[in-house]
């Protein structure tokens, strides 16, 4: 029973930086793309949208993947690696094209400028977040 609390503890946490991550993301982006409230009641509920999927893409199915080699790793047959390796393409597969339909979706809302610099800004949020994570480490040794 402790081991089960324990999960949802963490699943709780996690779930609360989560939501963190996001606010932070959400400031980071409003200023870089400095969008007008046009574009913003227009650009957040696409974003917010594609976001969700990619999280579902990106962590959750690959998370599952992952799980799978490391339980089969040492008997995986050939058979069941390259069906293992076709569920990963397919899902990274998935990943480009849902970004393409976002960008597609944001054409008709941002300038090709705006769009552009999402791309940038979402790199240097993310390179931003790797160092604080990193030096927050290192405080701790």
């Amino acid at each position: 029973m402790l081991t089960s609390f324990n999960f949802y503890a963490q699943g709780d946490n996690m779930k609360e930086k989560r939501e963190q991550i996001k606010t932070m993301k959400i400031a980071f982006l409003t200023t870089e793309l400095d969008l007008n409230s046009t574009e913003a009641e227009k650009f957040w509920p696409i974003y917010n949208t594609f976001e969700e999927k990619e999280f579902e893409l990106k962590h959750l199915k690959m998370r599952s993947f992952i799980k799978k080699y490391k339980e089969g790793k040492d008997k995986m047959s050939e058979k069941e690696a390259s069906t293992l390796l076709n569920q990963i393409e397919n899902n990274e597969e998935e990943i480009f094209v849902l970004r393409k339909k976002f960008i597609g979706n944001l054409k008709g809302i941002l300038p090709a400028s705006k769009i552009i610099r999402l791309k940038k800004s979402e790199e240097d949020f993310n390179r931003k977040l790797l160092m604080q994570y990193r030096n927050k480490g290192q405080r701790k040794e």
